[in-house]
């Protein structure tokens, strides 16, 4: 196979990785708390090529002769974009937004811990607060009987009203974890993510300090997905899609040249 073939070849393997990396950030546009992937690229290995016509060596004896040849580029790491998006009010007061740093902390079936952004709870038959999969929320919130209304101050304080009193009792705190290094942490679907090597361990904190977001009741944290920008990268994807295959194209046309000498 011509190099340029193999090189082309690379250059759409990337672009199609790039295109299903833009198709799943649009797909998850409305998705609350979603944080939209970018593709890292980087060129692959040099062949350093030595030309022998006319060959020259400098006063160490070391041929300038030589010149690298590419190898084409590859998919070097998705990475997760974890900027803010735009908080959407809801007036729901099961609904909590982050406004800031840090993540809620859900305990998964087998009782280890997982992150999320989406703040969209629910209240189970046990009177807890859970995600719409029915997962705990950490610390665990268990409501009194005969609450009326619940209340979540900027620092995560929980207080409910009782048989229709208007006395506020304090019933307990949300705590949001918070990493050293957000992009190093892994999906594991449902908008959640767990901790990894590269995220570090997380750091429980109280909403409001050690630079961590505060909460934001009744408002739920968009995608931030920007369509125009994906769309932007589309194209730009179509384009170089298209010329890698041009680039196959050409390189064949100029073997079946080869073939008719």
């Amino acid at each position: 196979m011509m190099p340029s073939m193999w090189i082309s070849k690379t250059g759409l393997d990337v672009q199609q990785n790039n295109m299903n990396i833009i198709s799943n950030n649009l797909a998850n546009v409305n998705t609350i708390g979603f944080k939209k992937s970018v593709a890292i690229f980087e060129d692959l290995i040099y062949k350093a090529t030595n030309n022998n016509i006319n060959e020259k060596y400098d006063e160490n004896n070391n041929s300038n002769n030589y010149f690298d040849a590419g190898a084409g580029a590859r998919t070097r790491e998705i990475q997760k974009n974890f900027s803010q998006g735009n908080l959407l009010k809801t007036d729901s007061n099961k609904d909590i937004a982050i406004n800031g740093d840090g993540f809620f902390q859900i305990q998964m079936s087998d009782g280890t811990l997982a992150y999320t952004r989406n703040g969209s709870f629910l209240i189970n038959n046990n009177r807890q607060l859970v995600n719409k999969n029915g997962l705990l929320l950490q610390p665990n919130i268990t409501l009194p009987e005969n609450f009326n209304n619940i209340y979540i101050n900027k620092n995560g304080i929980v207080s409910v009203n009782i048989n229709n009193k208007k006395e506020k009792i304090e019933i307990g705190q949300i705590n949001i974890a918070m990493f050293r290094n957000n992009p190093g942490l892994e999906s594991i679907g449902n908008n959640l993510y767990k901790e990894t090597s590269m995220s570090g361990e997380p750091l429980e904190t109280v909403p409001g300090t050690y630079d961590a977001g505060e909460l934001e009741q009744g408002y739920l944290e968009s995608s931030n997905v920007n369509i125009a920008e994906e769309l932007i990268n589309m194209i730009q994807t179509q384009r170089a899609y298209e010329i890698n295959s041009k680039a196959i194209n050409v390189s064949d046309k100029m073997l079946q040249k080869i073939c008719e000498i």
